[in-house]
């Protein structure tokens, strides 16, 4: 692991540089594909699933057969997994609905905000070699309770042009509308165009590879919102002498296997555990499945060591991480320092799985530095405020003089004539 002690302001900035990603030969390729699917539709969205997934579909859309066919492949233990991490997710999110916003004044005159779940919205579930069906219901769960009416869902497929059984049971449980067998930067473009079989949407959400990430970040340019940009996942672990070695290695681990582009930081006022952390990683790793796409990650590793757990802090909010892990004594102490983190979990015993699973939060962050000025998916990324206001002839009265002092300063007459006439009609 590349480890700096106490490092300088200088020092700190150029370690915690995100791994980078060339993203030009990515634009170039995505525009490609967004002016054919915009023309050919359908016709392209198949020519580069066979391009890029090598399978040859003749129907984008998952039947109800395919439905039903998941039903009874799926085991029951991870069917009632699956219902249980819902209902934490749900009660989570039903906490975040709005409570009622209104301002009534006595002159005459009140303002209120309603909120509309967003029509239509697309959701990108990856299916490559960690189909994460969890992703569904991060997105559709939230969805779902912000009324949208539309809820697509596209998902690449296999050599065989079938999509992950585990995938389309937690669609179907969760209420995701309708799903395709699309993957990759046609996916995106195809959610954005709409082609003969899938509709445009009006925003769209989910992780995805680099090639995602770069058509979603384009969908932008042709007037389809986003849910936040997006890069490799990371994690940043905050340990001291009170952290446990294989507790923080799993840690690290975790994050690791998601990809060979993951990155992952511990940050320790206690140099005396990183030889433990180490010894732990290595050992871990020897049983780990995705060995080779861990160790791959852990290219990207750094350990630094400061000397306090204020100076851990100020690193964090520098790196702004999508996972933190705050393993230190007196933690709920530190809550109020921490500014720029998507996902934070407290003590020795919240790893982060189990925001990716079943606590309830959504594991859909903010990557890349972005957890500096974005937020996670939450409900409030489905849905639309709407202002309303209702102003009676004395309401108006009241306000005229602002209105047409404010406009008229600003040299805007026709804004102060509107309330002017109304002022002068008998």
């Amino acid at each position: 692991m590349k480890t700096l002690i106490n490092p300088s302001e200088e020092q700190l900035a150029d370690l915690l540089v995100r791994p980078g990603i060339k993203t030009d030969d990515l634009e170039k390729i995505g525009r490609d594909i967004f002016t054919e699917v915009g023309k050919t539709g359908d016709a392209a969205v198949k020519k580069y699933t066979w391009y890029f997934d090598r399978v040859h579909l003749e129907n984008l859309r998952v039947s109800p057969e395919e439905l039903d066919k998941a039903e009874s492949m799926i085991r029951e233990e991870l069917k009632e997994a699956i219902r249980q991490a819902a209902g934490h997710i749900e009660a989570f999110h039903n906490g975040q609905k709005m409570k009622k916003c209104e301002y009534l004044n006595e002159a005459g005159f009140r303002c209120w905000m309603e909120v509309r779940g967003i029509e239509r919205v697309g959701l990108y579930i990856p299916g490559g070699s960690a189909p994460l069906f969890s992703s569904v219901l991060m997105q559709a769960i939230p969805a779902r309770i912000a009324g949208c009416r539309r809820i697509v869902m596209c998902t690449p497929p296999d050599r065989e042009g079938n999509v992950n059984p585990a995938i389309l049971w937690a669609a179907r449980y969760c209420g995701v509308t309708e799903i395709y067998k699309i993957g990759g930067m046609q996916a995106i473009a195809a959610m954005v165009f709409g082609t003969q079989t899938v509709p445009k949407v009006y925003k769209i959400f989910g992780p995805g590879n680099q090639y995602v990430t770069a058509a979603k970040q384009l969908a932008l340019q042709y007037g389809v919102a986003i849910d936040m940009p997006a890069g490799p996942s990371e994690v940043m672990v905050v340990a001291d002498e009170s952290s446990r070695p294989g507790f923080v290695a799993a840690d690290l681990l975790s994050q690791a296997e998601h990809g060979k582009d993951s990155q992952v930081i511990l940050v320790t006022c206690c140099p005396e555990i990183l030889p433990d952390v180490e010894r732990e990683l290595e050992r871990q790793l020897a049983v780990l499945p995705r060995r080779e796409v861990a160790v791959a990650a852990l290219q990207y590793a750094k350990f630094v060591v400061m000397p306090d757990i204020a100076g851990c802090i100020r690193v964090v909010n520098e790196y702004a991480p999508e996972h933190l892990i705050l393993c230190v004594a007196d933690y709920k102490k530190y809550i109020p320092d921490i500014q720029n983190a998507g996902s934070v979990f407290l003590g020795n015993y919240s790893p982060e799985s189990a925001g990716d699973y079943a606590s309830g939060t959504n594991h859909t962050l903010p990557t890349a530095a972005y957890a500096k000025a974005y937020s996670g998916i939450n409900l409030d990324a489905f849905i639309k405020k709407i202002a309303f206001q209702e102003i009676t002839a004395a309401g108006l009265k009241y306000l005229a003089p602002v209105i047409m002092t404010m406009a008229e300063n600003e040299q805007l007459l026709a804004h102060k004539n509107a309330v002017k006439v109304r002022m002068e009609d008998k």
